[in-house]
């Protein structure tokens, strides 16, 4: 793990924000984690407002999970260096709006999800991710060239993730619940988790329904392949291929490391191509850790670029 002697006793936020969860974490100068927090959603796509108050409330759970809030010498938000990635900030516009936030922090360091991702994963600036959670996409970052593939959100992309693949059995279901196609064993599964008795109920349930509920519904495709019902595991190969897709795009990369992350990992990993999986590599940390990297690596070069600045004069 990369620190610096400059900033070796500051002590550190990490975040990690996405559309369902904030995680928060204290880190010392020994890279020891020493509190966590868990809020609500963090990605400022959904609501700025929602995004900087889970970013607060999970700070402050840190701080109090650590012990460090109490007593005259009790730490405040105003003294911890944040490192912050966050859901959607890879669009211009909501990277803008949150870096002109007026945070609460001694200092902001802001970074989209997938490099804090890839930091925390490899612990360097050479590696690269394959994320299949509520959403999907592939990352790399070698050198400090990023690199993207997929992640144009949900409905239009994200495939191969959870959300893809709760939204796949509800088509099927609804499908054969009009008789179009043959039933599968995801109809009792999925009509019961929703409390439905036929296809208007389902209908009912779903309207405006965002990737956080479809993604609930991932597990029932899997646990009705593993029973054998060919209908859910085609959707499953299907979205499996896209992985692999993903995995070859991101291997032409080169990168020193290369891991698969994301709550559906579990599931999904054992049915990707056998020699994709044979690369893979279990992430070093979660990406809340990628995020107190970040922000030490930041703060390194702002204070090599003072001591220039003070050389020159």
């Amino acid at each position: 793990m990369f620190t610096s002697s400059n900033n070796s006793k500051e002590l550190f936020l990490g975040i990690d924000g996405g559309g369902s969860k904030c995680k928060a974490i204290i880190m010392n100068e020994n890279n020891e984690i020493l509190g966590s927090g868990l809020s609500g959603p963090g990605n400022p796509l959904h609501g700025f407002e929602q995004a900087t108050n889970s970013i607060t409330e999970s700070a402050k759970l840190a701080l109090k999970d650590a012990g460090l809030d109490v007593g005259l010498n009790g730490i405040k938000l105003n003294e911890l260096n944040a490192g912050v990635g966050l859901a959607g900030v890879n669009l211009p516009v909501l990277f803008k709006q949150m870096q002109a936030w007026q945070h609460p922090f001694k200092q902001m360091f802001l970074a989209h999800d997938l490099l804090v991702a890839c930091l925390g994963a490899h612990h360097s600036y050479n590696g690269a991710v394959i994320i299949s959670g509520t959403g999907s996409c592939g990352f790399s970052c070698i050198d400090e060239q990023q690199f993207m593939v997929g992640g144009h959100g949900f409905p239009q992309g994200d495939k191969g993730s959870g959300a893809w693949f709760g939204l796949q059995a509800t088509k099927q279901v609804l499908l054969s619940l009009d008789g179009i196609v043959q039933p599968s064993l995801m109809n009792d599964i999925l009509l019961k988790k929703l409390g439905c008795i036929d296809a208007t109920a389902i209908v009912e349930k779903i309207v405006d329904k965002k990737a956080t509920f479809y993604a609930q519904l991932a597990n029932l495709v899997f646990d009705a392949a593993e029973l054998g019902d060919k209908v859910a595991l085609g959707i499953v190969e299907e979205g499996a291929e896209y992985i692999n897709s993903i995995a070859r795009i991101l291997l032409t990369k080169k990168p020193a490391r290369i891991s698969m992350l994301g709550g559906l990992t579990p599931r999904l990993k054992p049915r990707i191509d056998e020699a994709l999986q044979a690369q893979l590599s279990e992430p070093l940390s979660a990406a809340e850790v990628g995020s107190v990297l970040f922000a030490r690596q930041e703060l390194a070069k702002q204070q090599q670029s003072k001591v220039h600045e003070q050389l020159s004069h």
